[in-house]
């Protein structure tokens, strides 16, 4: 179990160091004292770049993060990770979504027992799996494919699905619907036929409200609209195939109580995009994932991309006290990875109790939000540049296009290197509404092209930072109680809906029961 970062000799080094030094540190005077600042924090991992030079901090802060990480065990946390070690104590599993993109038959140091025949059971299904893929990609009767999940079962592949769309399968429309909200579903439905329509029903448990509301309603609508062979236009990604072959679903891909939903985009949850990409689209994505695994695994920590993330974003959280942080990807195929990184963030870490499930003295999880450039730019940038709160940016960008239009990605760019420079830099004016502060902080992502081997490093390194500031809070990133009591009442109020009756409630919760019940 890992040491609270609070609990540790190094912590109180670092709070002197950030009253001596961190609250008052400029960026811009930094550069000045330190000519080898970009070369120092800039980090080259499998198939990212990063700049990490322009955030608030120095070679000491670093320095003193470092001996915070090693004093908290964060190397041995992370061994213990890879091997196959029951790390997510509330609910006694292993965490091996790394697992899902480990070659076949590589054995590491420390696994155990049980990792290889996991591994042997990863690549039995991976195959038949991209078999399957392969085999609907090849079937010109379908035409549209509608994935059916929530969270992670839907946010992983919409978001590679778009990322990747240079790279998608022209003859087939990929659809996602998460939402128990009828709109969403009615809206995909009446432009499609159902004879040539595959639908991908993703629920570990086959049990989850929305999904399976939005299953029904589908299987529903395939039917009255004349569709025959439920078995060949529904395919279940559950564990669960009994209740999936209740619904007359006799096609299923399953995966494990290892992976969580948030890290499930590598297993069956990934089928839309490998149906998307094809199989081989689909290895390099794991491929590029590996890559960045076995970076986190060997690198030294003063060397290592996702430690150095982490350890900044616990020195914003806890010394700053930096709230937020804002996600810019200046590609618009990333449109949908601030809201993946929001699951993936905020609910492995929005957590208020330790492993020994005491309350924490620190915070936690940042918000994270944000837009794609230039959009953000025309309606948010106003805040980060002039606003009362500073928030650090993070910005992605992709150096090749993946358009032929002329013009467009070096003005692109163009924005994403000034916004940055901007915060930094600020301007000086005795105008108080054209003075910029500066001394806003950045860090600048960059991939060389947006492809699957570079989308899988880029969603492993965001999976591993969120991995060491969880470390370092000592909580548990890897279970997410905090969903269910939502889920519980949800069941009792949809009843009461129907009945009218609201003993024992609240008198908001009645009130506006009765009032939804008049309507």
């Amino acid at each position: 179990m890992p040491t609270r970062c609070d609990q540790t000799d190094p912590w109180p080094l670092l709070q002197a160091h950030f009253t001596a030094r961190g609250r008052t540190l400029d960026i811009r005077d930094a550069f000045a004292e330190d000519a080898d600042r970009f070369a120092h924090f800039c980090q080259a991992a499998p198939h990212v770049f990063a700049d990490l030079s322009k955030n608030l901090w120095d070679r000491e802060t670093e320095t003193l993060l470092l001996d915070l990480a090693r004093a908290c065990g964060l190397a041995q946390h992370r061994d213990a990770m890879f091997a196959g070690q029951a790390i997510n104590a509330t609910e006694h599993r292993a965490v091996l979504h790394t697992l899902l993109r480990r070659p076949a038959g590589l054995v590491l140091p420390g696994d155990v027992a049980e990792t290889p025949q996991r591994l042997a059971d990863v690549h039995t299904t991976l195959d038949a799996m991209l078999v399957y893929a392969d085999a609907v990609r090849a079937d010109d009767t379908i035409t549209d494919v509608v994935n059916i999940g929530i969270g992670g079962s839907d946010l992983g592949p919409h978001m590679a699905v778009l990322a990747l769309e240079a790279s998608r399968m022209p003859t087939k429309r990929l659809h996602f619907v998460s939402n128990v909200d009828g709109h969403e579903l009615h809206t995909v439905l009446k432009t499609l036929r159902p004879e040539s329509t595959l639908f991908l029903v993703a629920s570990k448990t086959f049990t989850t409200t929305e999904t399976m509301t939005n299953a029904r309603s589908a299987l529903a609508w395939f039917a009255a609209g004349g569709g025959h062979n439920v078995g060949r236009h529904f395919v279940a990604l559950t564990t669960n195939v009994d209740a999936a072959q209740a619904l007359g679903i006799t096609t299923t891909f399953g995966f494990w109580d290892w992976v969580g939903g948030r890290y499930s985009l590598w297993s069956a949850i990934g089928l839309p995009l490998a149906i998307s990409i094809g199989s081989a689209g689909f290895r390099d994505l794991l491929a590029g994932a590996h890559a960045m695994d076995e970076h986190f695994r060997t690198a030294p920590l003063a060397q290592n991309l996702p430690v150095r993330l982490g350890l900044l974003d616990v020195w914003y959280r806890n010394f700053h006290g930096f709230t937020t942080r804002c996600i810019a990807p200046y590609h618009a195929a990333l449109r949908r990875l601030p809201a993946y990184l929001q699951q993936l963030e905020m609910e492995s870490n929005g957590k208020r109790v330790a492993l020994d499930g005491q309350p924490l003295a620190v915070a936690t999880s940042p918000v994270l939000w944000g837009e794609p450039g230039t959009n953000g730019q025309h309606a948010f940038f106003q805040m980060l540049h002039q606003g009362t709160d500073v928030i650090p940016l993070e910005v992605i960008a992709v150096r090749q296009p993946t358009h032929p239009l002329p013009g467009h990605h070096h003005k692109l760019l163009a924005n994403a290197l000034a916004q940055a420079q901007a915060l930094m830099e600020g301007q000086r004016s005795d105008d108080g509404h054209r003075h910029f502060p500066g001394n806003r902080p950045s860090t600048f992502l960059l991939l060389e092209s947006l492809t699957p081997a570079s989308l899988g490093a880029l969603i492993a390194l965001q999976e591993h930072r969120v991995f060491v500031s969880g470390c370092l809070w000592g909580i548990n990133s890897f279970d997410q109680w905090g969903v269910e009591l939502g889920k519980v009442l949800a069941r009792n109020l949809e009843e009461r809906l129907e009945s009218g009756d609201v003993a024992g409630l609240d008198a908001s919760t009645a009130g506006l029961l009765a009032r939804l019940r008049s309507m």
